[in-house]
């Protein structure tokens, strides 16, 4: 481990597919870590890091400098900041607390004014960049709130991210993660349609990607996810299902400013698709299983993930 000269103590909460590379990533930069989350067993790898467990949200906040949340849901952020156990109600006056939860850009207001009584700064700093960017330390950090706390937790957004950007006041961060879902809902559907087309003409998916990976096609999902989907590998690095509700709330924000997104709707209406295929709990690049409609499939998760079943 690599000792800091500023270690701090953070409490952590959320420990699923990117969160406990992320608590990783902060013990190995020397800090202090109090971890919780739903299912112990999650954290396992974190407290074979170092980590201290703690019984809930508001035990995890305790004394600490930093609280980090990385959870599924609206309804999960709204439980650990403001239920009985959570943590508006045990951090300390002047401790930062941050949501890198993908979530509602009105909650995070919420949180910030309600931090900001209790003299607790508050701050939205959703990511992208997926498990590999969490394991690599390399996500894209965008924050909200008040500048004095951005610069204050700057040190612990570094030790996970590599592009960390203040976007503006309280709930700024979660609407420029909103556009960063806008973004990849369309560009996910024409990455996952020409790897079908390749295939539908006879092609070899991975010579083609040889050529178009590099050319003005290129992008992140191209490079990372459609890989995946070539070898059937649909396992989630950002399940299905957590998209779905980034969709949602995208959608939901463009219906309040008045704005058409006909990409984000399709998007949105395809990935209920492979819910309803059973694929909630698949990773995004399983968006191949809603366009690769053949004659005599059944219609299910499992008859696309066989082996062969999507060649």
């Amino acid at each position: 481990m690599n000792a800091s000269a500023h270690a701090a103590r953070i409490g952590f909460i959320g420990t699923g597919v990117m969160g406990r590379s992320m608590a990783r990533n902060l013990r190995a930069a020397g800090h202090s870590l109090a971890v919780f989350t739903r299912t112990r067993a999650k954290a396992e790898e974190v407290l074979a890091a170092g980590a201290a467990w703690a019984d809930s949200a508001g035990a995890a906040a305790t004394g600490a400098d930093f609280v980090i949340t990385m959870v599924g849901f609206p309804s999960d952020v709204r439980a650990v900041y403001f239920g009985p156990d959570g943590i508006l109600a045990y951090a300390r006056p002047g401790a930062v607390v941050i949501d890198m939860t993908t979530s509602e850009p009105a909650l995070a207001r919420e949180i910030h004014t309600a931090a900001k009584a209790a003299g607790i700064h508050a701050l939205d700093a959703p990511v992208s960049g997926g498990d590999i960017g969490a394991r690599n330390a390399a996500l894209s950090i965008m924050v909200g709130g008040d500048r004095e706390a951005y610069e204050r937790a700057l040190p612990i957004l570094k030790a996970m991210g590599k592009t960390i950007v203040h976007q503006g006041p309280a709930g700024s961060g979660q609407h420029a993660k909103m556009c960063n879902q806008i973004a990849i809902a369309s560009g996910m559907i024409g990455v996952m349609e020409a790897l079908l087309y390749a295939r539908r003409a006879g092609l070899d998916p991975e010579t083609v990607l040889q050529s178009i990976g590099s050319g003005a096609a290129a992008s992140w999902t191209l490079s990372n996810l459609q890989p995946r989907a070539m070898r059937g590998d649909f396992a989630p690095g950002f399940y299905v299902r957590h998209f779905i509700k980034d969709l949602g709330i995208a959608c939901a924000e463009c219906e309040r400013m008045g704005i058409a997104a006909p990409g984000l709707a399709l998007a949105r209406q395809l990935y209920e698709k492979v819910a309803a295929l059973g694929g909630e709990s698949l990773g995004t690049q399983a968006l191949y299983l809603a366009l690769d409609e053949k004659p005599g499939n059944s219609g299910t998760v499992t008859e696309f993930t066989a082996p062969g079943g999507i060649r």
